[in-house]
């Protein structure tokens, strides 16, 4: 039987107190704070006036996509100024082997799209349709705007016809040109860009109108643009004089490589 002066049942009484004034305080407090976030929340919000609280930030698509494409033009042209370089002092090696690759590269450089080509040209412009049409919820979104395969269909048009150099929003094509969907965007290069897209095929302007309008493909597409209820949008003028700049990015090819074999 405890004595007196043995302490351990006074212990026991005041952790079994502390611990239930403990429990008082979870009870009490949680409603307390969770009441304190939401009133701060809604002072956020209430101040913010539904924009981004923290600046320097971009709030739209629009302005990465802007960001992202001068960035790509910056790099794109540093790239051309040193393979301009690269070329100076390699033409003053004075080395006959050098001097021979310099001559085919001159030779293969036009035929390979990294010269410029101006004369008449044809363009063709892609629109998606206006904005309340994009809007109806009953369109099918798939009808309403600009993919790559229409922009495909117009370059391979121009390219039937002979055409000398294609553009796309200012691009030159080569061979290894890819365009590809990005979401909503068209992408060129790896560079996205909005609608409307332009499509110059410098050549000869009687011949590629004849190879655009003959297009089954593009019948489609110009059938959807003539619906009365609105729709895509194609228009296609000659121009007497137009530019196709040389391509100025990067000409390194990716491919696969076979495995060494088991045996």
């Amino acid at each position: 039987m405890p004595t007196e002066s043995d302490p351990r049942p006074t212990h026991a009484g005041g952790g079994a107190h502390q611990r239930s004034r403990a429990a008082l305080a979870w009870r009490i407090g949680t409603p307390v704070m969770v009441l304190l976030s939401g009133a701060l929340f809604a002072i956020s919000a209430e101040q913010s006036g539904g924009t981004d609280l923290r600046g320097g930030r971009y709030t739209d698509f629009a302005s990465v996509v802007k960001a992202e494409r001068r960035e790509t033009n910056e790099l794109t042209a540093e790239v051309a100024r040193l393979g301009g370089e690269i070329e100076d002092l390699s033409a003053g090696l004075g080395d006959r082997s050098v001097n021979r690759a310099q001559r085919e590269v001159a030779t293969l450089a036009d035929p390979a799209g990294l010269t410029p080509r101006a004369g008449p040209a044809v363009k063709v412009t892609l629109d998606d349709a206006p904005d309340d049409v994009l809007e109806d919820t009953t369109r099918d979104p798939l009808d309403v705007i600009v993919h790559q395969q229409d922009i495909q269909a117009v370059a391979n048009a121009m390219w039937r016809a002979g055409a000398e150099a294609v553009t796309i929003q200012g691009q030159r094509l080569i061979t290894t040109t890819g365009i590809k969907c990005d979401g909503n965007l068209v992408s060129l290069h790896g560079v996205p860009y909005y609608p409307p897209y332009e499509i110059i095929g410098i050549g000869m302007p009687a011949l590629m109108l004849d190879s655009l309008d003959g297009d089954s493909y593009l019948d489609i597409y110009r059938e959807a643009a003539a619906d009365p209820r609105g729709g895509v949008e194609y228009a296609a003028e000659v121009l007497p004089h137009a530019v196709a700049p040389g391509y100025q990015g990067l000409l390194d090819l990716t491919y696969a490589t076979p495995l060494p074999s088991a045996g």
